[in-house]
């Protein structure tokens, strides 16, 4: 068989197994949300809050500034010991920094339902009697949330759905004529911009703000050793429970704009990939060092990942590790990716 016809063959067969989709930075990069590399450059140019202004506030800070420089923002976090008060501060400032470009996309979603590719693929892969979508995500932002609701579906995220989410114990339904409304699970390892901690502790989803409701502080694990010590938490814990068990049910995965960088989900996906009945499609802009190691390993027994190429897009598979170049369409876009699922 030509290796585009094969690859085209994988596609499908992955697809028409419901996959987990596992959403990385690179899906959301393409609709404007900064990386970390940007928000890097943002918290390096942003001033501490009064108060922070002497040590040890300050030397962990300009500790920070002086790594950021020279290494990734996840590297430099993880390298300095900050005080409660700027670890406040790197929060805020990320969500205000990330909130703006999720607020912007909500507000363009609003006009145009069919602007996120997301939404086509959500209503492609429950046009079948399946009733849920499994989505795993380290994103904070709402994009996997806009596009299934711009759908037509419920986007279900571990809290009651409504104007003031309460996290939930059981997945809550919503019913149309005596039948249950299709859902998206959308399990946010590290956190959402939604996802708020009160006055009182509690913990509450809100929707799409402007600006960051006072009192409240945004439930997000930001790069660095907290990210360790806080996943452990609700409501991280609960999502990557939910998340865990997804990937360990996959029967394919469909990973969009994923760098294969997150500690916890690969040992999972890479157990469940060494299964030859378990297809994996990757699609992003470039694949990274880590995602090729992990696809050449030999653990994953079926593979097809598609990345930009100058004149068309460049595709490796488990029957073509080194590459293949296939001019034309670019089908590491999700866009133009959907024409090999729709075909």
């Amino acid at each position: 068989m030509d290796p585009a016809e094969a690859m085209q063959s994988h596609v499908q067969d992955c697809v028409g197994k419901l996959p987990v989709i596992v959403l990385g930075s690179g899906a959301s990069a393409g609709h404007g949300i900064p990386g970390m590399g940007a928000l890097g450059r943002h918290l390096a140019s942003s001033i501490l809050p009064a108060g922070c202004e002497a040590a040890p506030h300050a030397t962990a800070w300009r500790d920070f500034l002086g790594k950021v420089q020279v290494m990734d923002l996840e590297s430099a976090l993880t390298g300095v010991n900050v005080t409660p008060e700027v670890l406040g501060h790197i929060v805020n400032t990320t969500w205000s920094f990330l909130n703006e470009a999720d607020f912007r996309i909500f507000q363009q979603v609003l006009t145009d339902r069919r602007l996120l590719p997301l939404s086509r693929l959500f209503q492609h892969l429950l046009r079948s009697t399946a009733m849920e979508l499994q989505v795993v995500t380290p994103n904070y932002d709402r994009l996997a949330e806009y596009a299934a609701e711009a759908a037509g579906y419920c986007a279900y995220t571990g809290f009651t759905l409504g104007m003031f989410g309460t996290r939930a114990v059981d997945v809550p339904r919503i019913y149309a004529a005596r039948r249950a409304a299709r859902t998206v699970n959308v399990w946010k390892v590290h956190g959402s911009l939604g996802w708020f901690s009160g006055p009182d502790g509690s913990i509450v989803s809100l929707g799409p703000l402007k600006t960051l409701p006072g009192g409240f502080s945004p439930v997000i694990v930001t790069p660095g050793t907290e990210k360790y010590r806080r996943t452990h938490e609700e409501p991280f814990r609960s999502a990557m429970h939910s998340a865990d068990d997804a990937v360990a049910r996959a029967n394919a995965f469909l990973c969009i704009g994923y760098g294969f960088n997150d500690d916890h989900l690969q040992p999972l996906m890479m157990e469940r990939c060494t299964r030859p009945e378990v297809p994996l499609v990757l699609i992003t802009k470039e694949i990274t060092s880590t995602a090729h190691r992990f696809l050449k390993s030999g653990r994953c027994s079926r593979y097809v990942a598609l990345e930009e190429w100058a004149h068309g897009t460049r595709m490796f598979t488990h029957e073509v590790p080194d590459g293949l170049e296939l001019p034309g369409e670019q089908l590491w876009r999700l866009d133009r990716f959907l024409s090999l699922v729709t075909a």
